[in-house]
């Protein structure tokens, strides 16, 4: 499924992979964005495959005018070698009955690579909370088995929340509990695949609500950001905030183009 640009295929092998989920808001695939863009991230492949919405555009991260030309596809990958981070970016919508399929392949060449973990950028629907979840931070995590014991030390000490289970089936008082997530695409699937494989997964999310969403990748980034440390403090005193996250040139037309003056 992986296509490398050269003609050679990149080592991975204990690289993190960050990923977004086709959810709620776009949420994830903005914040994605936001990473390859600041660290700026070189393409080094992308995915051929029939489970993704065919498109094709221009390059998302021109710089000038000179690589604005680049050509862009509906699923690429980008890395930092001097970080150890790959980042796959999906840019269209998943066809009908395809994204297990989608979801199979891609946990095969996360194997196959050696990357050492998986991070999932994902959302929820932010009007199906519940009490508790109205009441704290908009923001979860889930863990799978395997990658839990390595890094649970960690994400307690940062506060996090985990995603609480909720009825299998809603509105049923009799339901058993299972992990939900409404609107977050293939992120459940992605999860339940990661168990059974004993991939080292971590998913973070935010519920959201359709709209603006700049605002909510810039959260989830942040979020992700305690853990990582992708963007460093300007200085050690950790009240100095982070360098800013560099916008990507194709946000300008994230809401299309502006309304033509001849309409006045």
């Amino acid at each position: 499924m992986f296509v490398p640009c050269g003609d050679w295929v990149p080592d991975l092998t204990g690289f993190t992979l960050l990923m977004p989920a086709v959810s709620v808001g776009n949420v994830g695939q903005l914040a994605i964005d936001l990473i390859i863009s600041t660290l700026n991230m070189r393409k080094i492949g992308y995915f051929y495959t029939d489970c993704l919405v065919p498109m094709v555009g221009n390059n998302p991260y021109a710089t000038a005018e000179d690589n604005s030309t680049e050509l862009s596809t509906n699923a690429e990958v980008y890395s930092l070698p001097a970080r150890k981070l790959v980042a796959l970016q999906l840019r269209s919508i998943f066809i009908k009955y395809k994204s297990k399929s989608f979801c199979e392949k891609l946990l095969s060449w996360v194997q196959s690579s050696g990357c050492a973990k998986v991070i999932v950028l994902s959302s929820s629907h932010s009007y199906q909370r519940n009490d508790l979840q109205l009441r704290s931070t908009p923001f979860r995590y889930l863990l799978t088995p395997s990658v839990h014991k390595r890094i649970q030390n960690k994400i307690e000490s940062l506060n996090w929340q985990e995603m609480e289970k909720s009825p299998c089936i809603p509105q049923m008082d009799d339901s058993e509990f299972c992990v939900r997530v409404p609107g977050g695409g293939i992120t459940k699937t992605l999860y339940d695949e990661s168990c059974s494989k004993e991939i080292q997964m971590a998913i973070l999310l935010k519920f959201v609500s359709e709209g603006d969403n700049i605002p909510d990748a810039l959260g989830l980034v942040e979020y992700l950001n305690e853990w990582l440390q992708i963007i460093k403090p300007c200085s050690d005193d950790p009240t100095t905030p982070a360098l800013p996250w560099k916008i990507p040139s194709s946000w300008r037309l994230l809401f299309g183009s502006g309304l033509p003056p001849a309409l006045f």
